[in-house]
């Protein structure tokens, strides 16, 4: 009862980090769908020696594990990296850096296959039209929209509920980088079960509006393509 009090009254902590979740879970699915639709759909509709092989690998990284991400993002973000000289360890950018490399693969494969499906259908009528492949990738993603927008929702739920590499290369600062899930981690090792399930509360109300509106998506999908 307590926790439904702690969200009703808009408490400030609890509200800075689901804004910090947000963002950082949108910023990163973000980038992850211009870098996986694109990629999936090229993939799909062109055929090239190591493709079969970079779709293995691709298909392989979906089950990334994220401390595995989180640590090889801290090893290049940190002093002694590669990339130690940028300076953006813990800070909201390395994690959406994990993100990113744990979201990507799951776009672009889940676009791969939906796009594949409709390159089957529609590939002899772009050679009859002579259309470029630029021409085929724009018209093969307008055409699955409906169904690339599920995928993006599954990136999003991804994100929003990683723990893992978020708390390795963010650190879960107080009022920088801590977010839903580490913050939960936290509040309930230190025993502040209410803002834990207060928090663990918006999560599941995210994952669920997150299911049910790719469940609606879908539906709409095919009422439009029978319409």
């Amino acid at each position: 009862m307590e926790s439904f009090q702690l969200i009703a009254s808009l408490d400030k902590n609890l509200i800075e980090v689901l804004s910090l979740s947000i963002m950082v879970s949108l910023s990163s699915l973000t980038i992850a769908c211009f870098i996986g639709i694109p990629l999936g759909t090229v993939l799909a509709i062109k055929r090239f020696y190591f493709r079969k092989t970079l779709l293995a690998i691709i298909n392989s990284l979906m089950g990334l594990p994220p401390v595995l991400v989180g640590l090889i993002v801290y090893l290049y973000l940190s002093r002694s990296g590669p990339l130690g000289w940028l300076g953006i360890l813990y800070s909201p950018t390395a994690m959406i850096i994990a993100q990113v490399i744990l979201i990507a693969p799951i776009i672009t494969a889940l676009s791969n296959q939906i796009i594949e499906e409709l390159h089957e259908d529609y590939r002899d009528l772009f050679l009859s039209l002579n259309a470029k492949p630029m021409q085929a990738v724009i018209a093969y993603i307008y055409d699955s929209r409906y169904s690339l927008l599920t995928v993006i929702l599954a990136g999003f739920g991804r994100a929003i509920s990683e723990v893992g590499a978020v708390i390795i290369v963010g650190g879960n600062i107080d009022h920088l980088t801590r977010v839903m899930t580490t913050a939960i981690a936290l509040e309930t090792s230190k025993g502040n079960l209410t803002l834990a399930l207060g928090l663990g509360i918006i999560l599941l109300t995210i994952s669920l509006c997150i299911s049910l509106l790719a469940m609606w998506i879908k539906s709409f999908s095919k009422r439009y393509a029978h319409a």
